[in-house]
């Protein structure tokens, strides 16, 4: 699977490594992402998600339902 974070749907980005005499040379800005299980309450089992540390975040402040039904509708998870 691609490095992408499954509740934001943050990519990898490209850019630019600048040194000191302002050569320029391609490097990637990474995410930090995490492989975590969630306990859902509806549905009684754990569900492992993708995500960045700002996913988490997301996650606590909304719930994971309603996180879950926002990235189904976005089209960033396919849970069955």
């Amino acid at each position: 699977m691609a490095k992408v974070c499954q509740v934001t749907g943050r990519k990898r980005m490209k850019g630019n490594n600048v040194a000191h005499s302002r050569l320029r040379t391609k490097r990637d800005f990474s995410l930090n992402l995490k492989n975590k299980r969630f306990w859902s309450e509806e549905e009684q089992r754990y569900i492992t998600l993708k995500v960045s540390c700002k996913g988490m975040r997301i996650i606590e402040k909304n719930g994971l339902e309603a996180t879950i039904r926002d990235a189904q509708k976005k089209g960033l998870i396919n849970l069955v």
